[in-house]
């Protein structure tokens, strides 16, 4: 498929978006009028399509991102409040959770999308090199849950949105990512560990598995003919997803329609894993 022909795709599923939302919201089953969802990474890409959803659902969204140029931009496009945060750090991840708790009393959805991709053999992949994904994409993830978590429980209700990707549940190629794929693996296991232990006190945790969406970084590796032979090839679909997207899967886990699920990770990523 040409990138025309993506291009094309593109504009057709973002008209897809601005009909979406407000049916959506007009459901009460799907609302999240006056609810407190935190957004990490939600300065840009799926980050921002979550935000931006749940902004129209009615919650009242943070950003919780590093980017403070680019998360003060997004954030006043949305109306939304920027916070910055390293999720790296489990004290500014504290701090963060302290802060929106303290401005809003409560906190009742966590998206936690920040994350980073690292295509590199595994044999040549450093200590330093693994551990920067790990941090960002498991112990970051977990600081987050475990912090806001803490919040939900004491609340008795509370719901976690966890970003995955297929590659928690198949090995990509031809790009090699070892440290992507394991650390997205853990994801998927720490999302039904704490569902396990929570569900009993409220506290609701999925997951979001997506394949391959056309945000910058993904995009990149289309200037490689062999990868996007192969992804696109390989995807029954034939094109990228939008990160518009993926948001009303986010959106439908926040929110009362999803009332009966918990430690799910739901795979959407236009038939790769089918094949």
């Amino acid at each position: 498929m040409s990138m025309i022909a993506l291009d094309q795709c593109s504009t057709s599923f973002d008209h897809l978006h601005y009909n979406l939302f407000p049916l959506m919201s007009a459901l009460p089953i799907f609302s999240l009028d006056g609810r407190v969802a935190i957004v990490t990474g939600g300065s840009r890409g799926i980050g921002f399509e979550i935000a931006r959803a749940m902004r129209e659902s009615g919650a009242e969204v943070v950003i919780a991102d590093r980017l403070r140029d680019e998360g003060e931009a997004s954030s006043a496009e949305l109306g939304a409040r920027f916070m910055e945060v390293d999720v790296t750090s489990s004290g500014s991840v504290r701090d963060l959770v302290e802060q929106v708790t303290a401005a809003h009393g409560r906190i009742d959805i966590l998206a936690t999308i920040a994350g980073i991709a690292h295509n590199m053999p595994a044999e040549e992949t450093t200590d330093e090199d693994w551990r920067r994904v790990m941090s960002v994409n498991l112990d970051g993830l977990f600081f987050c849950c475990r912090e806001v978590g803490r919040v939900m429980l004491a609340q008795g209700k509370g719901v976690i949105v966890n970003m995955a990707s297929m590659s928690g549940i198949i090995a990509n190629h031809p790009q090699p990512q070892a440290a992507y794929n394991a650390s997205k693996a853990g994801v998927i296991l720490l999302t039904k560990s704490l569902a396990g232990e929570w569900a009993g006190r409220g506290v609701r945790v999925n997951a979001i598995s997506p394949g391959y969406v056309g945000t910058p970084m993904t995009k990149l590796g289309l200037d490689t003919p062999e990868w996007k032979r192969v992804w696109l090839q390989e995807t029954p679909l034939g094109r990228l997803a939008e990160p518009s997207e993926i948001a009303p899967l986010a959106v439908f886990l926040a929110s009362d329609a999803s009332s009966y699920m918990t430690g799910a990770s739901v795979v959407i990523d236009g038939g790769y894993t089918a094949w």
